[in-house]
């Protein structure tokens, strides 16, 4: 591989030239719902996933990697737009987006093949249909809940396949899966590798008690639950390794930068779900570690995820990056930087973090935003260690977070840093006059 890293190192990165031959492969195996310490690298006491931890052995885990939203599709549209989902005035998931270049409209510019392989959830424009997003194959792959090698085995499969076609040339896949999305029941044969499993409650924080309590008022058994959330976060690290052994096999691994992560936080238990779905709901017991909060809410463990890269050579082995505030907002500049596309849409929100990525430590250029797409929605900020949530429902107060000291969010300092306070309000307040006034959604 001939690459233009002049200077290389871990200070920084030199932007590939043009007149490279061979561009790094990008694969990004996205996980479902899959909760910050739901993997046993980030701490989850009983979780068996040999290939995810042996992936962040090889290359860098981070601990402080954000999401762009709380739910499916606006966590999609940040990372292949590199906007914040709240500017978008029709919703992307019924809409799509519109004429916003993405990621894969620009690498394929750059010369990649570009593949997308399961979840979709980026609107409704052609989802078969080869061309969309500049997506040479896409094949929109659901899963089979009784198949022994996990529900997302035949989509991983699909991507297998498209990696083997464009072994020679530089490609970008997309791998979203589908678990530990609602609802959790896996085949007898992943079930028996847990059989026996026996959960202790004081294994687990003090924020994933609430959840077990919830788990027990419909019902449900602990220990059976907990086998059936493991099991399936087992089923997507055995096809993480399928997608590995692959790249080794095919001598890709020095060529290849490889990303594992998630959408966004764990699903609650659904404490209303309907008969039908209530033997299911009691199998929710994704984990997001210390961090308050999961899934359709901005606390951290809504969205601060599980973030590991490999890139043999370039991303440093081995490596735990605790101190870089990252995001996924910054996907679509920083790939675009590793790859040489010189010219990117006039208007971002991320930035280029190729530097933080490949071992430099500096404090990021712009804080992070959150907030739905609904106008009357509280939006949150996070700049250095503060986080406040700017709550505009009658009768709630601000909350302010010094996530240093308090990464739980349990104890709200707003009445202590008014300074603090007034000054991030008014920067999530001047974010929030740039954003539409109202939201088109497809009523249905």
């Amino acid at each position: 591989m001939s690459v233009c890293l002049v200077g290389f190192g871990f200070a920084g990165l030199t932007i590939l030239s043009k007149a490279e031959a061979r561009l790094p492969n990008i694969v990004f195996i996205f996980a479902d719902d899959l909760g910050y310490a739901d993997v046993g690298c980030y701490g989850h006491p009983y979780a068996v996933t040999p290939a995810i931890d042996r992936l962040a052995e090889e290359g860098t885990r981070f601990t402080q990697f954000y999401v762009t939203g709380v739910t499916c599709n606006p966590s999609r549209t940040g990372l292949m737009t590199g906007l914040f989902p709240a500017r978008f005035p029709k919703y992307a998931a019924d809409f799509g987006f519109g004429d916003r270049i993405t990621v894969t409209d620009l690498l394929k510019q750059r010369g990649y093949r570009t593949g997308h392989f399961g979840k979709w959830h980026m609107g409704p424009d052609s989802t078969e249909t080869a061309g969309t997003y500049s997506l040479d194959t896409i094949e929109v792959i659901g899963g089979s809940h009784d198949d022994p090698e996990g529900r997302d085995a035949e989509l991983f499969k699909a991507a297998d396949r498209f990696i083997r076609k464009h072994a020679y040339e530089p490609f970008y896949v997309n791998i979203w899966g589908h678990s530990t999305h609602f609802p959790v029941h896996v085949a007898p044969e992943l079930a028996e590798e847990f059989k026996g499993l026996k959960v202790d409650r004081k294994d687990f924080s003090p924020t994933m008690q609430k959840k077990f309590d919830e788990c027990l008022q419909i019902g449900a058994e602990l220990d059976a639950a907990m086998q059936q959330y493991l099991a399936d976060v087992y089923s997507f690290d055995l096809n993480v390794d399928r997608i590995l052994k692959t790249i080794d096999e095919l001598g890709l691994r020095e060529d290849t930068l490889v990303v594992v992560s998630s959408d966004h936080g764990p699903a609650p238990v659904l404490l209303g779900a309907k008969k039908t779905f209530r033997q299911y709901s009691e199998n929710m017991l994704g984990y997001a570690g210390e961090f308050q909060g999961g899934k359709h809410n901005q606390y951290e463990g809504g969205v601060r995820v599980p973030f590991i890269i490999r890139w043999p050579g370039q991303v440093q082995a081995g490596r735990v990056d605790s101190d870089s505030v990252l995001s996924f907002i910054d996907w679509l500049p920083t790939l675009c930087a590793i790859a040489g596309v010189e010219e990117l849409p006039d208007q971002l929100d991320g930035e280029d973090v190729s530097d933080v990525w490949l071992g430099k430590s500096r404090n990021r250029s712009e804080p992070l935003f959150w907030k739905t797409s609904s106008s009357s929605s509280s939006p949150a900020i996070r700049e250095g260690k503060w986080k406040l949530h700017l709550n505009t429902r009658r009768g709630q107060e601000i909350e302010l977070y010094d996530l240093l000291l308090d990464p739980s969010e349990s104890q709200n300092v707003a009445g202590q840093n008014p300074e603090v306070v007034a000054l991030l309000s008014a920067k999530v307040k001047a974010w929030v006059a740039e954003l539409p006034k109202s939201y088109e959604k497809n009523k249905k």
